[in-house]
């Protein structure tokens, strides 16, 4: 436990000022998220240090497929959540009381440096790592000060300053956009569409960022909800990579998991605005950077292999591609 930070004393209770969600906290009680909590008019995180998973993954597991592909990352991750969305694939540890075992930051650095030579650094997520903010910025920023990369895998929602601070110390972010519209946040994740959205723009101009979309069956799948996210997203900045992600029956949501002709059409039509779209949970397809000037297969992540120039171009047309850090595949 250690006193949070974002937060303003009222009397008989406090605000939490982490996420959108502002939680004003009574005396003896915690927020939405569970794991800050009101102790004699201080909050206080009750997570801090206490790792829930820990396991070594390809980076683009993040799913991070333009930074630093072919490395692995140490991937770590906490219990609670600011969302409570009803198709949850980590309900276990986001909204349950998992076992947990202390880790301080000092030893996640340890555990980085046991791991191979290929892990580029630590990768905070499986539960929301915003909620863990403290130890993710004690642990990202004795990270960086060891030349190791850091990753948040988050669901974007939390408020302008504690995101700016997270900035600071963190090189990556994959960041949820669960849909496009109010209504889904609303009804189905208890959460805001506006929020996440002033994130996503916000992180674009601070680190390297990635996009997923789970697509879920009648909710969120429709052609007008995927030309409005992809049309916002053309925005911000076409060549910020979008995963599509297909969806599976899971906690409180038993609809049939996303056709496979569901994804292909969402990516096509993703396509028109965008220059690097991928799809996941959908075997053998989707994965592979193409070049958006040429059409070449510069990065096969089935073979593992590129064609990518030493400065990142493509080696039929020479357009630059937008990939953070070195590709350790083989040169084809």
């Amino acid at each position: 436990m250690k006193q949070a930070a974002w937060w303003q004393p009222r009397k008989g209770s406090v605000d939490c000022r982490l996420c959108p969600r502002h939680c004003r906290i009574p005396d003896g009680e915690a927020g939405f998220c569970r794991v800050r909590k009101n102790i004699s008019g201080s909050l206080f995180s009750l997570n801090y240090e206490e790792c829930t998973s820990c396991a070594l993954d390809p980076v683009e597991k993040k799913p991070l497929y333009h930074f630093y592909p072919g490395r692995s990352i140490l991937s770590i991750g906490t219990w609670g959540c600011n969302l409570h969305c009803d198709f949850c694939q980590n309900w276990h540890i986001a909204h349950v009381q998992p076992k947990t075992y202390n880790l301080s930051p000092q030893q996640a650095v340890e555990l980085i440096e046991q791991q191979e030579k290929n892990c580029i650094g630590i990768a905070f997520t499986y539960s929301e790592p915003t909620v863990w903010f403290e130890y993710v910025m004690d642990t990202a920023s004795l990270c960086r000060s060891k030349g190791y990369k850091t990753v948040l895998v988050t669901n974007g929602f939390v408020d302008q300053g504690p995101l700016d601070e997270l900035c600071t110390v963190i090189d990556a972010m994959n960041i949820d956009v669960k849909a496009f519209t109010d209504e889904f946040y609303r009804d189905i994740c208890s959460g805001q569409l506006s929020a996440v959205l002033r994130a996503v723009e916000r992180a674009a101009t601070k680190c390297h960022i990635e996009i997923t979309t789970l697509l879920v069956p009648g909710k969120n799948d429709s052609s007008s909800e995927i030309e409005n996210l992809c049309r916002w997203l053309n925005g911000v900045n076409p060549e910020i990579p979008l995963h599509l992600s297909r969806y599976f029956p899971q906690y409180k949501m038993d609809l049939p998991a996303t056709p496979a002709e569901t994804m292909r059409r969402a990516q096509m039509q993703a396509k028109k605005y965008l220059r690097y779209v991928y799809i996941g949970n959908l075997a053998g397809t989707g994965s592979n950077t193409y070049c958006p000037s040429c059409g070449e297969l510069v990065v096969d992540r089935e073979y593992r292999t590129h064609r990518l120039s030493n400065d990142g171009k493509c080696s039929m047309c020479g357009a630059k591609i937008p990939i953070n850090g070195e590709v350790s595949f083989l040169r084809k």
